[in-house]
């Protein structure tokens, strides 16, 4: 997870230094996420008059929730934007991809109620996923951004019951059990991979060319 992190973090230090010197950017923070702990800032970057660039971390920290579940996951997350009206305002839809690690009790619904499972998932996967939002720009510099999004997502991953034994066969129904004991599984869905409402800052913008042809 600390390696995802520095990896994240060289990442962005390098997209911000090589941007473009006509580039716009903002830099955000999810404001819902920040509400339970949840570390999720993003940079973006103008492409176009209609399009942006935004790449983000997601960091939950909590190694123990509800009763002794982890929470533990951080998210790397690529997005291409294109927004109707123009960059930075009005509604925009998304394409994004991500890489993720994680050590967490996946949640479930059970008679009617969203629980976490007793047990946890340890590994990592990848996921591509879309998106709808709002961007609205006030006050010159700063910027509102609210977003939903869906994604597929591919885990692999080894189980474990919640006194640390690891489960030979995490998660499988009977007939896809392997013919020996084998502690990694994997995993494909389509689950919710962004909701927010961010708040961003403008630290740059670059000063509109001048046409001097007569």
């Amino acid at each position: 997870m600390k390696k995802l992190v520095g990896t994240v973090a060289i990442c962005v230090l390098a997209l911000c230094a090589a941007g473009e010197a006509r580039a716009q950017i903002y830099v955000k923070l999810n404001g819902l996420y920040a509400c339970v702990g949840v570390i999720n800032p993003q940079v973006e970057f103008r492409l176009s008059n209609h399009s942006s660039f935004q790449t983000e971390l997601v960091y939950s920290p909590w190694k123990s929730i509800a009763g002794g579940h982890p929470m533990h996951f951080g998210i790397f997350m690529n997005e291409y934007r294109y927004y109707i009206r123009r960059h930075n305002s009005g509604l925009y839809m998304g394409a994004n991809v991500g890489i993720m690690a994680f050590n967490l009790s996946k949640p479930e619904f059970s008679h009617g109620h969203l629980r976490l499972r007793n047990g946890y998932s340890k590994g990592y996967g990848f996921m591509f996923g879309i998106c709808i939002g709002y961007e609205y720009v006030f006050r010159e510099r700063w910027v509102l951004d609210a977003y939903v999004g869906m994604a597929f997502m591919c885990s692999m991953y080894n189980g474990y019951s919640s006194d640390g034994v690891i489960n030979m066969y995490p998660h499988r129904p009977a007939w896809k059990e392997p013919a020996s004991p084998d502690p990694f599984n994997g995993s494909s869905e389509w689950l919710p991979n962004k909701l927010g409402l961010s708040i961003g800052y403008r630290i740059f913008k670059p000063k509109d060319k001048i046409d001097r042809h007569p």
